[in-house]
């Protein structure tokens, strides 16, 4: 039997090479090997975007941005998160059971609130609801950054204690974080990400994007030395778009030293547009085919309320509000 597979994504506004390698490349690779489930986590953007137009407006360009980069409406389930109000009621159940100090110790919630977030209610249980994300359909592997990786750890420990306490209900989850692309840099260095303003958007201004790669943090080192490629933003980039022998070409060369670092960036720029070209030519065509979109995310809906409700009744069962 194959594993069940299910990740989400925010509709936060765009969708940037972060995300796409750190998330999205990894759940399209997964439809061929696994029964997989993908949701837009509209819920969870409500703990940070108040404008419903704006969230609205979202939703539809994650959808187009998943089809984009591959997602296939038959081999994969593609839904809004709240299409399934099943989710809500399971959320309510699992928070009866999740010790208090198991969210105060949330290093997501602290860095939001950090950052200017208004520390709400639904900020701090967002990893219960995560959890019911992940419980409601029975799922096994979830492919997720290394930043999610201890909400995971909590929907575990929460799916291990309701076992524990009701009986086997719920598989335990496992995550699925490739190392290699579990941090990916922005163009100054930290972790790329749209609270640092550091990202290149794949859907964007295309001039935008250009002046971004050129724009990426490098040292001072002169044209004719040898360039450091340990911890360089633009090595780490490269070997994401590149082949393992053009990648080998790029260190050699740079270790080699006689060129300057913004030959290195050009070589960066032609790489990540050729790489992104066929699916940004397939978001276009999908902008003209609103009513294509509406119609796999209904469809989605309605295969994921399947599986939702099943694991609703089990849940109600095993805690007593079923007979």
């Amino acid at each position: 039997m194959m594993r069940r597979v299910l990740s989400g994504i925010q509709p936060s506004g765009f969708l940037h090479i972060g995300n796409y390698f750190g998330m999205i490349k990894r759940a399209i690779e997964w439809q061929d090997k696994a029964e997989t489930l993908y949701f837009i986590a509209d819920y969870h953007a409500l703990t940070s975007i108040k404008d419903p137009q704006h969230l609205s407006q979202y939703v539809r360009k994650i959808a187009m941005a998943f089809l984009a980069c591959g997602l296939d409406p038959a081999k994969s389930i593609f839904f809004r998160q709240s299409a399934i109000p099943e989710v809500h009621e399971l959320a309510w159940i699992l928070s009866s059971i999740t010790p208090f100090g198991l969210l105060e110790r949330s290093h997501s919630f602290k860095d939001k609130v950090a950052k200017g977030l208004s520390p709400t209610v639904a900020l701090f249980s967002y990893p219960v609801l995560m959890t019911a994300d992940i419980l409601l359909y029975q799922s096994e592997i979830i492919p997720v950054g290394q930043d999610q990786k201890q909400h995971l750890e909590i929907a575990r420990d929460i799916a291990k204690k309701f076992n524990n306490t009701f009986g086997e209900v719920f598989r335990i989850p496992e995550p699925d974080i490739q190392e290699e692309v579990a941090i990916i840099p922005g163009i100054d260095g930290q972790k790329m990400s749209k609270s640092y303003n550091n990202t290149l958007e794949i859907f964007g201004d295309l001039e935008e994007f250009k002046r971004r790669v050129m724009s990426i943090k490098t040292d001072s080192t002169p044209i004719e030395a040898p360039k450091p490629t340990k911890g360089s933003i633009l090595v780490a980039l490269y070997k994401l778009v590149a082949t393992d022998s053009e990648y080998q070409e790029f260190i050699a060369s740079m270790e080699k030293g006689g060129h300057g670092y913004a030959y290195y960036k050009k070589l960066l720029l032609e790489k990540l547009l050729a790489y992104f070209q066929p699916i940004r030519e397939r978001y276009k065509e999908l902008e003209e085919k609103p009513g294509y979109v509406e119609e796999v995310l209904a469809d989605g809906a309605y295969k994921a309320r399947m599986i939702a409700q099943e694991t609703l009744t089990k849940a109600r069962r095993a805690v007593g509000l079923l007979d």
